[in-house]
């Protein structure tokens, strides 16, 4: 190796990690949990700089694809494990998985889903050479459009992990005006194109113009856009958080005891007309209770006139398998409604084959659920209807948009029930906060969180936070949401045919690319 070549080679790596980590930081900042839309596009356009100076340099022949795919891959790398670098928590202080391999599984899975980035990398530096200074728009599209079938491909393969998506740290920027429109995928595809047209333009006075572009469409939205959704009415809600540590969670003797005596006396002291309990509340199966538990609780609701409680807890038994499920608690007369969780998290509520000592290896009760399936009923109480979902499942827009299909049947409000415990005091708290904030956005719909430590919140269906507990609280809030009725166009087009548009449309930019190469 030739003096120098060493640095050169650490330079390579370290300012695309560093670019990476400004990525995940632009989700959810630290501090102040914050999306930062600005930083984002920003750390992705220093990507794309490198990107382009490589593409610059290609006419010679000097850099190869490889480098790209370097770049790429480095950079996801480090905004990946920067976004969910809690999953260590998870594993180590609650699994119980040795330290060193919890800290290489999470950096093994963000760079195996950083390989969909690297190719999107090197498949533009292949394609773009010789665009970049005659057509910048083109080149522009054409890594918007690679780097969003990459985040569809994360999204979507091997059952899916679209954590910390780009389009989520726009929850609060000018990109925010096209959640209604495009969804999350959509917004980081409009991040992805400034980003490149901003590294083409060297940064230079004119590189403003598109950025200008851009700020006057979101402005214009805002402004012109028809209201999507009208008030289905107001309504009143309890949500529940008993902040019980996992590690206690299934403990018999202390968590177990606490979240069973703790519920009861709030579910049966509720006065509102809807009470919600997170995921797992009751975290023990039905007939492993102590007698009359819950027979108690269904007889307490049954005499009620004006209650309706919705509690999470798991189902099942051996023979016929276990699902992770809320159930309605309702007066005499109304039709009995549970809910089982559709999208499982892989390796914590099943096994994928093959991996069942990865499993073995962490004390994770529970860790093999049966899906529910896609199109499930949502709960009508009180001139509302209720869509639940649990914890993870609130990433998948286009899923949660099947239910919108039949307009007059959609639901008139999104409940989700989590367990964010298992990764304590981290950032994944406020993450998801603004992922639901931004599934409220995308479907027009208010989003009622109930959680065991945080974050327990009612979002509106313009994704703000109306009111919110202090997380790491015991407590439960209550106040008012305003269900809607009325599709977004995003919960159209996605209802009928899911993410299957953005799909077509990016492979339609790559299909153009490569005509007009070959014309040229």
């Amino acid at each position: 190796m030739k003096f120098g070549q060493q640095p050169a080679r650490r330079f390579q790596t370290l300012w695309p990690a560093l670019a990476g980590a400004l990525q995940a930081m632009s989700i959810a900042m630290p501090g102040s949990g914050q999306a930062q839309g600005w930083l984002q596009v920003l750390s992705l356009a220093m990507l794309a700089a490198g990107l382009a100076g490589l593409a610059r340099n290609a006419v010679s022949g000097r850099p190869s694809v490889q480098q790209a795919a370097w770049l790429g891959g480095v950079f996801a790398t480090g905004w990946l494990a920067g976004c969910f670098w809690w999953l260590y928590v998870s594993m180590h202080h609650v699994g119980g998985m040795p330290a060193l391999l919890a800290a290489l599984a999470v950096l093994a899975l963000a760079a195996s889903l950083g390989l969909y980035y690297a190719a999107a990398a090197a498949t533009w530096l292949a394609l773009a050479r010789g665009l970049t200074a005659h057509r910048p728009g083109l080149a522009s599209a054409l890594f918007a459009a690679l780097w969003t079938l990459a985040e569809l491909m994360r999204g979507r393969w091997l059952t899916g992990f679209p954590w910390g998506a780009g389009g989520y740290a726009h929850v609060d920027g000018m990109l925010a005006a096209w959640a209604p429109w495009i969804g999350v995928y959509g917004m980081g595809a409009i991040a992805a194109w400034l980003a490149m047209r901003l590294a083409l333009a060297g940064w230079r006075l004119h590189a403003l113009r598109p950025l200008v572009g851009v700020a006057l469409a979101s402005w214009g939205l805002q402004a012109w856009v028809p209201t999507f959704t009208t008030s289905a009415g107001l309504a009143q809600v309890e949500l529940l958080q008993a902040n019980i540590s996992q590690t206690d969670k299934f403990q018999v003797g202390s968590g177990v005891r606490d979240a069973l005596q703790w519920y009861d006396a709030q579910l049966r002291s509720t006065r509102q007309p809807l009470v919600v309990a997170p995921e797992t509340a009751i975290p023990l199966l039905p007939h492993h209770l102590p007698e009359g538990y819950w027979t108690g609780l269904q007889q307490h609701f049954a005499r009620s006139n004006i209650s309706m409680a919705l509690v999470g807890l798991p189902l099942g038994n051996l023979a016929e398998g276990y699902t992770n499920s809320v159930v309605a608690l309702g007066p005499e007369g109304s039709a009995p409604y549970r809910y089982n969780k559709s999208h499982l998290v892989p390796f914590g509520e099943f096994m994928p084959p093959g991996f069942v000592w990865f499993i073995r290896m962490m004390n994770i009760p529970l860790g093999d659920f049966r899906s529910g399936g896609w199109r499930q009923p949502s709960l009508v109480w009180q001139g509302q209807r209720l869509a639940p979902n649990v914890c993870y499942e609130d990433l998948f827009g286009e899923e949660l948009a099947i239910r919108f299909r039949d307009a007059e049947q959609a639901p008139t409000a999104l409940v989700n029930v989590s367990n964010i415990a298992w990764f304590g005091d981290t950032l994944a708290v406020d993450q998801h906060l603004n992922i639901s904030r931004l599934r409220a956005m995308e479907l027009g719909r208010p989003m009622l969180r109930a959680t065991n430590t945080g974050a327990t919140a009612i979002i509106d269906h313009m994704g703000r936070v109306t009111q919110q507990l202090p997380r790491f609280t015991r407590g439960s809030l209550t106040g008012t949401f305003d269900g809607r009725q009325g599709l977004t166009p995003y919960a159209r087009w996605a209802a009928n045919w899911g993410l299957w548009p953005l799909w077509c449309l990016c492979c339609a930019v790559v299909a153009l690319t490569l005509w007009r190469r070959r014309v040229r």
